[in-house]
Protein backbone atom coordinates (compact mmCIF):
# COMPACT_ATOMS: atom_id res chain seq x y z
CA UNK A 1 0.00 0.00 0.00
CA UNK A 2 1.25 3.89 -0.92
CA UNK A 3 2.04 5.32 2.54
CA UNK A 4 0.06 8.17 3.34
CA UNK A 5 1.22 11.87 2.25
CA UNK A 6 1.94 13.78 5.61
CA UNK A 7 3.77 16.95 4.02
CA UNK A 8 4.03 19.50 1.03
CA UNK A 9 6.67 19.19 -0.91
CA UNK A 10 6.24 22.63 -2.05
CA UNK A 11 5.33 24.28 1.20
CA UNK A 12 8.73 22.81 2.32
CA UNK A 13 10.22 24.30 -0.68
CA UNK A 14 8.47 27.60 -0.32
CA UNK A 15 9.54 27.90 3.51
CA UNK A 16 13.15 26.54 3.06
CA UNK A 17 14.19 27.60 -0.18
CA UNK A 18 12.22 30.23 -2.03
CA UNK A 19 13.82 33.26 -0.81
CA UNK A 20 16.35 34.97 -2.52
CA UNK A 21 18.04 38.09 -3.13
CA UNK A 22 15.76 38.92 -6.03
CA UNK A 23 12.60 36.69 -4.72
CA UNK A 24 10.40 36.24 -8.04
CA UNK A 25 8.69 32.73 -6.40
CA UNK A 26 6.41 34.90 -4.47
CA UNK A 27 3.09 34.65 -6.11
CA UNK A 28 0.52 37.45 -4.56
CA UNK A 29 1.03 41.01 -3.62
CA UNK A 30 4.08 41.83 -1.29
CA UNK A 31 2.61 41.78 2.58
CA UNK A 32 1.27 44.88 3.99
CA UNK A 33 1.97 46.31 7.61
CA UNK A 34 -0.21 47.16 10.18
CA UNK A 35 0.44 51.18 9.19
CA UNK A 36 -1.05 50.02 6.18
CA UNK A 37 -4.45 49.73 7.48
CA UNK A 38 -6.68 52.86 8.84
CA UNK A 39 -8.03 52.06 12.32
CA UNK A 40 -7.86 53.29 16.02
CA UNK A 41 -7.04 51.11 18.84
CA UNK A 42 -10.18 51.00 19.91
CA UNK A 43 -11.38 49.00 17.28
CA UNK A 44 -9.37 46.55 18.25
CA UNK A 45 -10.09 43.54 21.12
CA UNK A 46 -8.08 40.01 21.35
CA UNK A 47 -10.92 38.17 22.64
CA UNK A 48 -14.36 37.65 21.59
CA UNK A 49 -17.56 35.63 21.67
CA UNK A 50 -16.87 31.76 20.86
CA UNK A 51 -18.90 30.48 18.15
CA UNK A 52 -19.30 29.92 14.87
CA UNK A 53 -18.03 32.77 12.49
CA UNK A 54 -17.44 36.64 13.73
CA UNK A 55 -20.97 38.37 12.85
CA UNK A 56 -19.22 41.64 11.46
CA UNK A 57 -16.67 39.62 9.67
CA UNK A 58 -19.59 37.24 8.03
CA UNK A 59 -21.84 40.08 6.80
CA UNK A 60 -18.91 41.84 5.08
CA UNK A 61 -18.19 39.09 3.42
CA UNK A 62 -22.12 38.19 2.42
CA UNK A 63 -22.29 42.04 1.52
CA UNK A 64 -19.59 41.80 -1.10
CA UNK A 65 -20.05 38.39 -2.60
CA UNK A 66 -23.93 38.62 -2.29
CA UNK A 67 -23.94 34.76 -0.59
CA UNK A 68 -26.20 33.96 2.57
CA UNK A 69 -24.08 34.52 5.58
CA UNK A 70 -25.71 30.49 6.40
CA UNK A 71 -23.58 29.75 3.10
CA UNK A 72 -20.27 31.19 5.08
CA UNK A 73 -17.39 29.93 6.78
CA UNK A 74 -14.52 31.25 7.68
CA UNK A 75 -11.00 29.87 7.86
CA UNK A 76 -7.33 30.86 8.51
CA UNK A 77 -6.68 31.23 4.86
CA UNK A 78 -7.42 29.32 1.56
CA UNK A 79 -4.58 26.66 2.16
CA UNK A 80 -7.35 25.91 5.51
CA UNK A 81 -10.39 26.64 3.63
CA UNK A 82 -9.30 24.13 0.98
CA UNK A 83 -8.85 21.40 3.63
CA UNK A 84 -12.08 21.78 5.90
CA UNK A 85 -13.80 21.96 2.44
CA UNK A 86 -12.29 18.74 0.99
CA UNK A 87 -12.49 17.22 4.37
CA UNK A 88 -16.45 17.85 4.64
CA UNK A 89 -16.91 16.60 1.04
CA UNK A 90 -15.40 13.24 0.47
CA UNK A 91 -14.10 10.14 3.00
CA UNK A 92 -11.13 7.70 2.39
CA UNK A 93 -11.83 5.80 -0.82
CA UNK A 94 -13.46 8.14 -2.58
CA UNK A 95 -12.93 8.94 -6.20
CA UNK A 96 -11.97 12.83 -6.74
CA UNK A 97 -11.18 14.39 -10.12
CA UNK A 98 -8.58 17.15 -9.61
CA UNK A 99 -6.98 19.20 -12.70
CA UNK A 100 -3.22 18.79 -14.11
CA UNK A 101 -1.05 21.01 -13.63
CA UNK A 102 -2.32 22.28 -10.24
CA UNK A 103 -1.11 23.55 -7.14
CA UNK A 104 0.84 20.87 -5.22
CA UNK A 105 -0.95 20.92 -1.82
CA UNK A 106 -4.08 20.36 -3.01
CA UNK A 107 -3.35 17.21 -4.88
CA UNK A 108 -1.23 16.78 -1.09
CA UNK A 109 -4.07 16.88 0.75
CA UNK A 110 -6.58 14.88 -1.54
CA UNK A 111 -4.02 12.28 -0.75
CA UNK A 112 -3.77 12.60 2.70
CA UNK A 113 -7.61 12.49 2.96
CA UNK A 114 -7.23 9.07 1.59
CA UNK A 115 -8.51 9.90 -1.82
CA UNK A 116 -8.82 7.79 -4.82
CA UNK A 117 -7.35 10.82 -6.96
CA UNK A 118 -7.70 10.46 -11.02
CA UNK A 119 -6.57 13.80 -13.41
CA UNK A 120 -7.96 15.72 -15.94
CA UNK A 121 -5.52 17.71 -18.31
CA UNK A 122 -5.33 21.47 -18.51
CA UNK A 123 -3.00 21.70 -21.76
CA UNK A 124 -0.53 23.96 -22.72
CA UNK A 125 -1.46 23.41 -26.24
CA UNK A 126 -5.16 24.76 -25.22
CA UNK A 127 -4.01 27.59 -23.15
CA UNK A 128 -4.33 25.83 -19.68
CA UNK A 129 -8.00 25.83 -20.16
CA UNK A 130 -10.45 23.19 -19.01
CA UNK A 131 -12.11 20.72 -21.84
CA UNK A 132 -15.67 19.82 -20.07
CA UNK A 133 -15.81 16.86 -22.43
CA UNK A 134 -12.58 15.18 -20.73
CA UNK A 135 -14.03 15.42 -17.21
CA UNK A 136 -17.57 14.25 -18.27
CA UNK A 137 -15.39 11.04 -19.89
CA UNK A 138 -13.82 10.77 -16.56
CA UNK A 139 -16.43 10.99 -14.19
CA UNK A 140 -18.03 7.76 -12.93
CA UNK A 141 -20.65 7.13 -10.16
CA UNK A 142 -17.80 6.76 -7.64
CA UNK A 143 -16.68 10.42 -8.44
CA UNK A 144 -17.38 12.60 -5.22
CA UNK A 145 -15.87 15.75 -5.91
CA UNK A 146 -13.96 17.42 -9.08
CA UNK A 147 -11.01 20.58 -8.38
CA UNK A 148 -9.90 23.03 -9.81
CA UNK A 149 -8.18 26.53 -9.77
CA UNK A 150 -9.33 29.85 -10.96
CA UNK A 151 -7.21 31.64 -11.77
CA UNK A 152 -5.33 28.36 -12.60
CA UNK A 153 -2.22 28.07 -10.79
CA UNK A 154 0.09 27.88 -11.62
CA UNK A 155 -0.70 29.47 -15.16
CA UNK A 156 -2.76 31.92 -14.26
CA UNK A 157 -5.27 31.68 -16.63
CA UNK A 158 -9.11 32.49 -15.60
CA UNK A 159 -12.11 29.89 -16.67
CA UNK A 160 -14.92 31.57 -18.13
CA UNK A 161 -18.63 30.89 -16.57
CA UNK A 162 -19.83 28.72 -19.62
CA UNK A 163 -17.06 25.91 -19.30
CA UNK A 164 -17.55 26.09 -15.17
CA UNK A 165 -21.40 25.78 -15.54
CA UNK A 166 -20.71 22.58 -17.82
CA UNK A 167 -18.51 20.99 -15.15
CA UNK A 168 -21.32 21.83 -12.30
CA UNK A 169 -24.25 20.26 -14.68
CA UNK A 170 -21.43 16.90 -14.93
CA UNK A 171 -20.92 16.99 -11.20
CA UNK A 172 -24.49 16.95 -10.64
CA UNK A 173 -25.30 13.64 -12.68
CA UNK A 174 -23.50 11.51 -10.51
CA UNK A 175 -23.89 13.70 -7.37
CA UNK A 176 -20.54 15.04 -7.21
CA UNK A 177 -19.61 18.38 -6.24
CA UNK A 178 -17.38 21.09 -7.63
CA UNK A 179 -14.55 22.47 -5.86
CA UNK A 180 -12.85 25.83 -6.98
CA UNK A 181 -10.32 27.69 -5.67
CA UNK A 182 -10.69 31.35 -6.04
CA UNK A 183 -7.60 32.95 -4.44
CA UNK A 184 -6.85 34.53 -7.60
CA UNK A 185 -9.66 35.30 -8.58
CA UNK A 186 -9.78 38.53 -6.52
CA UNK A 187 -7.40 39.93 -8.63
CA UNK A 188 -9.89 40.99 -11.07
CA UNK A 189 -11.03 43.72 -8.22
CA UNK A 190 -14.46 43.53 -9.30
CA UNK A 191 -16.44 46.04 -6.49
CA UNK A 192 -19.09 43.19 -6.19
CA UNK A 193 -17.10 39.43 -7.33
CA UNK A 194 -19.39 37.15 -8.47
CA UNK A 195 -18.36 33.31 -7.23
CA UNK A 196 -18.81 30.45 -8.51
CA UNK A 197 -20.96 29.50 -5.80
CA UNK A 198 -23.58 30.95 -7.49
CA UNK A 199 -23.21 28.25 -10.50
CA UNK A 200 -25.61 25.95 -8.61
CA UNK A 201 -25.97 24.05 -5.49
CA UNK A 202 -23.19 21.99 -6.48
CA UNK A 203 -20.18 24.42 -6.30
CA UNK A 204 -18.19 25.33 -3.20
CA UNK A 205 -15.77 28.20 -3.15
CA UNK A 206 -12.45 28.64 -1.40
CA UNK A 207 -10.65 32.24 -1.32
CA UNK A 208 -9.48 34.59 0.86
CA UNK A 209 -7.74 38.48 0.95
CA UNK A 210 -4.11 36.83 0.85
CA UNK A 211 -2.88 36.71 -2.89
CA UNK A 212 -4.84 39.80 -4.10
CA UNK A 213 -4.21 42.67 -1.20
CA UNK A 214 -0.84 41.54 0.52
CA UNK A 215 -3.09 40.70 3.51
CA UNK A 216 -1.68 37.21 4.29
CA UNK A 217 -0.75 37.86 7.82
CA UNK A 218 -4.55 38.33 8.70
CA UNK A 219 -5.66 34.86 7.16
CA UNK A 220 -8.69 35.93 6.07
CA UNK A 221 -9.95 32.71 4.29
CA UNK A 222 -13.86 31.90 3.72
CA UNK A 223 -15.44 28.90 1.77
CA UNK A 224 -18.97 29.45 0.62
CA UNK A 225 -21.46 26.04 0.55
CA UNK A 226 -24.52 25.17 0.45
CA UNK A 227 -25.92 26.00 4.73
CA UNK A 228 -25.92 22.00 5.15
CA UNK A 229 -22.40 21.60 3.60
CA UNK A 230 -20.72 25.32 5.56
CA UNK A 231 -22.72 23.81 9.00
CA UNK A 232 -20.53 20.24 8.68
CA UNK A 233 -17.03 22.40 7.68
CA UNK A 234 -18.15 24.50 10.63
CA UNK A 235 -18.00 21.35 13.16
CA UNK A 236 -15.31 20.00 11.59
CA UNK A 237 -13.07 23.13 12.22
CA UNK A 238 -13.86 22.34 15.75
CA UNK A 239 -11.19 19.87 15.29
CA UNK A 240 -8.23 22.01 13.69
CA UNK A 241 -9.02 25.62 14.67
CA UNK A 242 -11.48 25.67 17.30
CA UNK A 243 -10.83 29.13 18.15
CA UNK A 244 -9.83 31.91 15.44
CA UNK A 245 -7.66 34.50 16.29
CA UNK A 246 -10.61 37.80 16.77
CA UNK A 247 -8.00 40.24 16.93
CA UNK A 248 -7.75 39.07 13.25
CA UNK A 249 -11.11 38.75 12.78
CA UNK A 250 -11.54 42.70 13.40
CA UNK A 251 -8.42 43.56 11.36
CA UNK A 252 -10.28 41.33 8.39
CA UNK A 253 -13.15 43.06 8.85
CA UNK A 254 -11.15 46.66 8.99
CA UNK A 255 -9.67 45.78 5.60
CA UNK A 256 -12.74 44.52 3.96
CA UNK A 257 -14.05 47.77 4.59
CA UNK A 258 -11.01 49.39 2.84
CA UNK A 259 -10.81 46.94 0.05
CA UNK A 260 -11.38 49.58 -2.69
CA UNK A 261 -8.44 51.99 -1.48
CA UNK A 262 -5.88 48.66 -0.93
CA UNK A 263 -7.49 47.60 -4.74
CA UNK A 264 -6.33 50.31 -6.64
CA UNK A 265 -2.67 50.35 -5.24
CA UNK A 266 -2.63 46.60 -6.14
CA UNK A 267 -3.99 47.07 -9.37
CA UNK A 268 -1.37 49.79 -10.21
CA UNK A 269 1.29 47.24 -9.04
CA UNK A 270 0.12 44.61 -10.75
CA UNK A 271 -0.46 47.35 -13.98
CA UNK A 272 3.13 48.34 -13.73
CA UNK A 273 4.88 44.91 -13.09
CA UNK A 274 3.10 42.76 -15.92
CA UNK A 275 3.91 45.64 -18.44
CA UNK A 276 7.48 45.04 -17.24
CA UNK A 277 7.17 41.41 -17.93
CA UNK A 278 5.56 41.24 -20.69
CA UNK A 279 8.80 43.32 -22.65
CA UNK A 280 11.29 40.95 -20.70
CA UNK A 281 9.23 38.37 -22.81
CA UNK A 282 9.12 39.60 -25.42
CA UNK A 283 12.89 39.76 -25.44
CA UNK A 284 13.81 36.08 -25.33
CA UNK A 285 13.32 33.12 -28.12
CA UNK A 286 14.33 30.73 -25.67
CA UNK A 287 11.31 30.81 -23.19
CA UNK A 288 7.51 30.55 -24.25
CA UNK A 289 4.38 31.37 -22.36
CA UNK A 290 0.60 31.81 -22.39
CA UNK A 291 0.38 35.30 -20.97
CA UNK A 292 -2.57 36.22 -18.59
CA UNK A 293 -3.98 39.66 -18.88
CA UNK A 294 -4.75 39.61 -15.46
CA UNK A 295 -3.01 38.26 -11.93
CA UNK A 296 0.00 38.37 -10.47
CA UNK A 297 2.14 34.81 -11.58
CA UNK A 298 2.72 33.18 -15.33
CA UNK A 299 3.92 29.75 -16.26
CA UNK A 300 6.67 30.29 -18.58
CA UNK A 301 8.35 26.91 -20.01
CA UNK A 302 12.43 26.21 -21.29
CA UNK A 303 12.20 25.49 -24.30
CA UNK A 304 15.72 23.66 -24.02
CA UNK A 305 18.10 22.34 -21.46
CA UNK A 306 17.67 21.03 -18.50
CA UNK A 307 15.64 23.03 -16.44
CA UNK A 308 16.30 22.05 -12.99
CA UNK A 309 20.01 22.90 -13.92
CA UNK A 310 18.87 26.32 -15.24
CA UNK A 311 16.69 26.89 -11.62
CA UNK A 312 19.99 26.13 -9.57
CA UNK A 313 22.11 28.67 -11.63
CA UNK A 314 19.80 31.39 -11.80
CA UNK A 315 19.40 31.09 -7.83
CA UNK A 316 23.27 29.96 -7.16
CA UNK A 317 25.06 32.58 -9.38
CA UNK A 318 22.49 35.10 -9.97
CA UNK A 319 21.08 35.09 -6.58
CA UNK A 320 17.27 34.86 -8.17
CA UNK A 321 14.39 32.51 -7.76
CA UNK A 322 11.66 31.35 -8.87
CA UNK A 323 9.04 28.23 -8.98
CA UNK A 324 10.58 25.13 -10.26
CA UNK A 325 7.77 23.40 -12.45
CA UNK A 326 8.49 19.99 -10.56
CA UNK A 327 6.35 21.20 -8.07
CA UNK A 328 3.20 21.15 -11.12
CA UNK A 329 4.15 18.20 -12.54
CA UNK A 330 5.75 20.39 -15.50
CA UNK A 331 9.50 20.26 -14.98
CA UNK A 332 10.02 22.28 -17.86
CA UNK A 333 8.19 25.76 -16.76
CA UNK A 334 8.53 27.98 -14.07
CA UNK A 335 6.48 30.11 -12.34
CA UNK A 336 7.23 33.60 -12.25
CA UNK A 337 5.33 36.66 -9.88
CA UNK A 338 5.00 39.96 -10.22
CA UNK A 339 3.35 41.31 -7.21
CA UNK A 340 6.26 42.00 -5.40
CA UNK A 341 8.60 45.59 -5.36
CA UNK A 342 9.02 47.10 -9.30
CA UNK A 343 12.57 47.53 -8.69
CA UNK A 344 13.03 43.93 -7.69
CA UNK A 345 11.23 42.35 -10.96
CA UNK A 346 13.22 44.97 -12.67
CA UNK A 347 16.78 43.52 -11.47
CA UNK A 348 15.20 40.09 -11.18
CA UNK A 349 14.38 39.77 -14.70
CA UNK A 350 17.77 41.70 -15.33
CA UNK A 351 19.47 38.75 -13.93
CA UNK A 352 16.86 35.98 -15.32
CA UNK A 353 17.82 37.54 -18.87
CA UNK A 354 21.80 36.62 -18.29
CA UNK A 355 21.47 32.93 -16.23
CA UNK A 356 19.35 32.23 -19.57
CA UNK A 357 22.24 34.01 -21.59
CA UNK A 358 24.90 31.82 -19.44
CA UNK A 359 22.51 28.50 -19.47
CA UNK A 360 22.27 28.66 -23.54
CA UNK A 361 25.78 28.94 -23.70
CA UNK A 362 26.60 26.09 -21.54
CA UNK A 363 24.13 24.25 -23.05
CA UNK A 364 25.51 24.14 -26.57
CA UNK A 365 28.81 23.87 -25.16
CA UNK A 366 28.15 20.40 -23.68
CA UNK A 367 26.16 19.53 -27.09
CA UNK A 368 28.64 20.13 -28.82
CA UNK A 369 30.85 18.29 -26.89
Amino acid sequence: MKPKTRQSEYMHWAKTRSTAKFNLATSGLNNLSLSDLEFSESELEITGLDGYGYEPLIQELSQRYRVDPKSIVTAAGTSLANHLAMAALIDPGDEVLIERPTYEPILALAQYLGANVQRFERNYQDGFGIQPEEIENLVNERTRLIVLTNFHNPSGISIDATPLREVGEIARTVGAHVLVDEVYREMLFEDSPTPAFHLGPEFVVTSSLTKAYGLSGLRCGWIFAEPSLAERMWRLNDLFAATPVHAGERLSVIALRQLERLATQAKARLDTNRAMLNQFLDSRDDLEVIRPETGSIMFPRVKSGNAERFFELLREKYETSVVPGRFFEMPDHFRIGMGGDPDILREGLRRLGAALDEFRKKSATDLNG
